[in-house]
């Protein structure tokens, strides 16, 4: 799990949190990415809870049995924290 501010920030766009959620939102359906892997900064779904896409995403997490509870996840615990190691040779950008 990552946060938008995360994705933001490897992505060389510090501070634009809001431009990574724009873009997930405006992604075509033809792309298939891991979207539900991205959450706010405190580990909580941006999806109103027991919205439709709230739901699909707490499936989509228990199916990696990643614990959400009260539409929230414990990103101490399940949050991505890359090393330099994976920054430096493993990202493609």
């Amino acid at each position: 799990m990552a946060s938008y501010g995360k994705i933001a920030d490897l992505a060389g766009l510090p501070g634009r949190a809001r431009y990574v959620g724009y873009c997930l939102r405006n992604v075509p359906a033809s792309l298939t990415l891991p979207w539900h892997r991205v959450l706010r900064s405190n580990g909580q779904i941006a999806f109103v809870a027991g919205t439709p896409q709230a739901l699909t995403q707490c499936e989509l997490l228990a199916d990696e049995q990643v614990l959400v509870q009260n539409n929230r996840v414990n990103l101490k615990l399940y949050g991505w924290e890359p090393g330099l190691d994976v920054l430096l040779h493993q990202l493609a950008f």
